[in-house]
């Protein structure tokens, strides 16, 4: 465990620090519980390959105080014996972890890093860049806030760019940062800047994205990554990365403002006198007196109690893991959500989805699978796909089946109703997985 100077360390600027420091000396307690109640935003790098993710999420990592003298000590070593940059620190070394990925100086895996500031907690995923290993971003991507995308200033908007940018969109990320990375190697020239954002602009309305935040940077130099303007781009008048990251508005934030969602992962039956159905709520928020529909049966109660392990609570909101009682004796079992009684999720055995297919083996129209949405797992089969989605010109192809990292649009069958919303409303009633039943592999998403 690190001492307390050591933490003290961690946070970013030297008057946070000397306070955080007086906090720890004082009331250890307190400065503990400031720091558990800090909001967690979950967020990922991505785009083509080379354009500096793992040096950004490494450069991050530093600039926030989030390495250890021995970690440090590590890296210096690392990077003289296998790094890219000379005698100077390789951050991306930080991240890139499997031998494969450090021999070719790529990234393979999704690697999940956690670091934190004075005002909130982080955890990144360092996704590849690679098309072949798309369902690895997409993978990192499913449980994202926000997506920075990377674009080497050289090279500008690549296939990857849009193609990562398309399924950020798709996978509903409403935050994007376009990070223009390695300013250093272009002179930090305004210009090209400007062109890379007039590009991408003009791409992401052809996707739906209307709104993103475009920032001048340099992972390996660090400029404009823990405070902007850098010295070297007087021109910028934006926030830094850090400082972005800070101000974005939580998931679980925005959820709470949706129809009341708890879909039931465990009937609580402790004794004969106590029954309540247990789970995350997924959206909306919910207090005792209010009506509720169980779906898929259409069964109406009133909630009687909201239980937890700390006692009751008088409401609950979106992202709390609680355990409801209910007034009447309905039937409701693991797999049902509640919801609330005047707006419910929807039900059938039939719909329509954007799949991603993520195995080596194409999909087999007609073949059952395992969906698994939220708590609910039904045999599925998949109709042969209405059209093929080319991420490169959103043109839409004929196919018969998808292949890898394919993305298409088909109609799928259960074999009893689900529950579920559009993926735009709720992620978690408007995703799910497909299973393979023999190897239990997932295949698509």
């Amino acid at each position: 465990m690190a001492d307390s100077s050591t933490i003290a360390s961690t946070v970013s600027d030297s008057g946070s620090a000397y306070q955080t420091d007086a906090l720890i000396a004082e009331d250890m307690d307190a400065y503990l519980d400031q720091h558990q109640n800090k909001g967690l935003l979950r967020f990922i790098t991505c785009g083509s390959v080379d354009d500096g993710k793992s040096t950004l999420i490494g450069r991050l990592l530093y600039d926030s105080k989030m390495i250890f003298e021995d970690q440090l000590a590590a890296l210096e070593s690392d990077s003289k014996r296998v790094g890219t940059q000379g005698q100077d620190i390789d951050f991306a070394l930080l991240v890139d972890g499997l031998a494969a990925e450090r021999e070719q100086g790529i990234t393979i895996d999704v690697a999940y890093r956690f670091f934190a500031t004075e005002k909130r907690k982080f955890i990144v995923a360092d996704t590849p860049g690679h098309e072949q290993y798309t369902r690895n971003m997409v993978t990192g991507a499913s449980t994202a806030d926000l997506a920075v995308i990377l674009v080497d200033a050289r090279k500008g908007v690549l296939v990857q760019t849009r193609r990562h940018s398309y399924i950020a969109h798709l996978l509903g990320i409403r935050h994007i940062v376009l990070a223009v990375n390695k300013m250093d190697l272009v002179d930090y020239d305004q210009q090209v800047f400007d062109r890379i954002v007039a590009d991408y602009t003009a791409f992401a309305s052809s996707i739906g994205v209307d709104a993103f935040t475009a920032i001048p940077l340099s992972g390996f130099k660090g400029d404009n990554i823990a405070s902007a303007p850098s010295v070297s781009t007087p021109w910028y008048s934006g926030p830094s990365l850090i400082a972005h990251l800070e101000q974005v508005e939580l998931a679980n934030v925005a959820a709470q403002d949706g129809p009341f969602r708890l879909p039931v992962q465990w009937v609580n039956r402790p004794n004969l006198d106590f029954r309540g159905f247990s789970g995350l709520i997924a959206s909306g928020r919910v207090k005792p007196g209010d009506g509720v529909r169980i779906v898929p049966s259409g069964r109406t109660s009133t909630v009687k109690s909201i239980v937890t392990f700390d006692g009751e609570l008088e409401e609950a909101v979106a992202g709390q893991s609680v355990t409801l009682t209910l007034e009447d004796e309905v039937d409701c079992s693991r797999g049902d959500v509640i919801g609330a009684a005047e707006d419910p999720p929807q039900s059938s055995d039939q719909f329509e989805a954007t799949l991603v297919w993520m195995s080596d083996e194409a999909l087999k129209p007609g073949r059952g699978y395992w969906l698994k949405l939220a708590s609910q797992q039904v045999t599925a089969t998949v109709q042969e796909p209405k059209y093929e989605i080319n991420v490169n010109t959103m043109a839409q192809l004929a196919a018969k089946t998808l292949e890898l990292n394919s993305i298409g649009v088909a109609e799928i069958h259960t074999d009893r109703p689900i529950t579920f919303e559009p993926y735009d409303r709720s992620r978690a009633l408007g995703g799910f997985i497909l299973v393979d039943k023999i190897t239990n592999a997932t295949v698509g998403a």
